[in-house]
């Protein structure tokens, strides 16, 4: 068993090597609508239950359609209004089941990147063929359906394992979003030497836990999406930060919290150098100008570390 995590190197968060932005600016801002398809009657999971439920979990299943049916739609025009593109955490699946959906998307000029096939099938327990086999699925299906090539990850369900970034970087992913460490882009260590770029997709800003999982109502999410920007707008005057915004249709798309995301997007937007971009556009911006700068930057931390304590 690893005894802590090994695609990542420590970094402490002071005197790292200065990130600037496109035109000088200092916050780098992305949304990530969550496009996801829940199977009806999934294949049983041996790592956790898919449903809440005894199956058949219609209100769950429901709820969850709803944000194809009408959530995404009323998401779009909002974040349309405000200028902002989405990178759309797909569940591949919707390519086949609603490819009006993809035809949106691609209308809007937004990512398409992987969130797996269905939200109901994990990787865990996966061998490395049957997730590379996803990947590649996952790539073939958006290929096929928009064009575009298969850039991010994020897995179903957060469902990585100990290899799935080794398995990314060798199928030719430029970034994950399956760490959660940091609040500016990272290099990731993967076994065969690859490039491959930790973006920040933060949890902590996510419409599920927070409106889901915490009961937090609307108003106190909008706070808290208010100051954690305000922080890392402050901090990024020293050195660029990441703002990302992970959005769920089916909760943010609802009618009495859709005025939360206008109100969202209208104040961070109101604000100067703020760098409007996709996930894609973030990770190489700094895979192509910070990358090796970080990389060497880490070594004597990481050779210390690779000591061990001292008696």
């Amino acid at each position: 068993m690893l005894s802590e995590p090994f695609s990542y190197d420590y970094a402490p968060y002071q005197n790292r090597p200065k990130i600037v932005w496109p035109n000088g600016a200092r916050l780098a801002f992305w949304v990530a609508p969550n496009i996801e398809f829940y199977e009806y009657a999934p294949p049983e999971s041996p790592a956790r239950s898919v449903w809440y439920r005894p199956e058949p979990d219609i209100i769950n299943y429901s709820m969850r359609d709803y944000g194809n049916r009408v959530g995404f739609h009323r998401v779009a025009d909002v974040m349309v209004r405000h200028g902002v593109r989405g990178s759309v955490s797909l569940n591949v699946a919707v390519c086949d089941h609603f490819p009006d959906i993809i035809e949106r998307c691609c209308e809007l000029d937004w990512e398409l990147f992987s969130h797996g096939i269905y939200n109901t099938r994990y990787l865990y327990n996966m061998s490395e063929d049957q997730q590379r086999e996803v990947i590649r699925d996952s790539r073939e299906t958006i290929k096929r359906h928009s064009g575009q090539d298969l850039d991010g990850w994020l897995s179903p369900a957060i469902s990585n394992g100990e290899t799935t970034q080794d398995l990314l970087a060798e199928e030719g992913i430029k970034y994950t979003l399956d760490l959660f460490h940091d609040d500016q882009p990272m290099p990731v260590k993967v076994r065969s030497g690859k490039r491959l770029v930790s973006v920040p997709y933060m949890m902590e800003t996510n419409d599920v836990p927070t409106l889901s999982f915490k009961h937090i109502s609307p108003t106190a999410y909008l706070d808290i999406v208010k100051a954690h920007f305000d922080q890392l707008y402050e901090e990024g005057a020293e050195s660029g930060t990441i703002m990302c915004v992970p959005l769920h249709p089916y909760l943010i798309g609802q009618p009495h919290r859709i005025a939360v995301l206008d109100e969202i997007l209208g104040y961070i937007t109101g604000h100067d150098d703020v760098w409007l971009a996709t996930g894609r556009e973030i990770a190489a911006w700094f895979e192509q100008n910070y990358y090796d700068a970080f990389v060497e930057w880490m070594k004597p931390f990481n050779r210390a570390a690779a000591k061990g304590p001292t008696a």
